[in-house]
């Protein structure tokens, strides 16, 4: 598999039509993970990272609609298309409802689904350029524009890298979340393997190094899990009576002049 392969969710228990689907599938430049019942299709999706997913609705053990729903809770914007024997308009309408990008009723031929995948995916992605075009994402005192690549704070200007400038929009997109370490890997350098987990490292430490210019911003490590980029709007320790109120400064009081205690031998 390339590093551009399409990774796809199919969860179909036709174990017939999900193999031929499958096969013809990875002839098409995509990757293809098959379930065929709803907690199978559960399960995969929550140890890998899709770009998209193609559900029957009538599915064993969790129907594709309850699937569909537990899906976009962890992902609001994955591509998702129904398919489905029934030609019921509520069907349809449920089913638009949840999420779904498109609806495809059986049978189907599979240059139908091919040029249904693909339409879809494109509108995903000119929707996520243009959800990126001229954005600035603001972090702390610092100004991140993923289009130019550049990161600001008070005039001085660092060009990052295209690595850099992905991995650092995907932390703002989970800003104060945790970003999970094999997402990172698999969205931006095509797999999860050990090398690239180290080369991933490397540029988190230069991303540290490059915000460590306010203070108040940080990557931290989340042990097992990943990497979370926060904002730390609470004062600094230390600073809590220069960033919160000056100190009251009274005028003294006249002292009445009195002698000095005595110290004994």
């Amino acid at each position: 598999m390339t590093e551009n392969t399409i990774k796809l969710l199919l969860v179909e228990d036709d174990p017939n039509l999900g193999t031929m689907l499958k096969e013809f599938l990875e002839t098409e430049n995509f990757e293809v993970s098959l379930g065929t019942d709803g907690k199978e299709g559960l399960d995969l999706y929550q140890h890998q990272v899709f770009d998209i997913c193609v559900l029957d609705v009538m599915i064993p053990k969790m129907d594709g609609f309850t699937l569909a729903k537990l899906i976009r809770q962890r992902n609001t914007s994955i591509p998702i298309i129904f398919l489905t024997a029934k030609s019921l308009k509520e069907d349809k309408i449920k089913g638009f409802q949840i999420g779904a990008d498109d609806y495809l009723t059986k049978p189907f031929s599979m240059e139908e689904l091919k040029l249904r995948l693909n339409a879809v995916l494109k509108r995903t992605m000119l929707n996520q350029e243009e959800d990126d075009a001229g954005k600035i994402y603001e972090i702390g005192d610092f100004r991140f524009d993923f289009t130019t690549q550049l990161l600001e704070i008070n005039d001085e200007k660092q060009r990052l890298t295209t690595k850099e400038a992905q991995l650092l929009r995907l932390l703002c997109r989970n800003l104060n979340k945790v970003t999970e370490r094999e997402i990172a890997l698999k969205r931006i350098w095509g797999n999860d393997d050990y090398f690239t987990a180290r080369s991933m490292d490397v540029f988190i430490t230069k991303l540290r190094k490059y915000l460590k210019k306010d203070p108040t911003v940080e990557i931290l490590n989340v042990h097992g899990t990943g990497f979370k980029l926060t904002v730390n709007t609470e004062p600094l320790e230390g600073e809590n009576n220069a960033t919160i109120a000056a100190p009251t400064i009274k005028k003294a009081e006249p002292v009445e002049s009195a002698e000095a205690p005595k110290v004994e031998e």
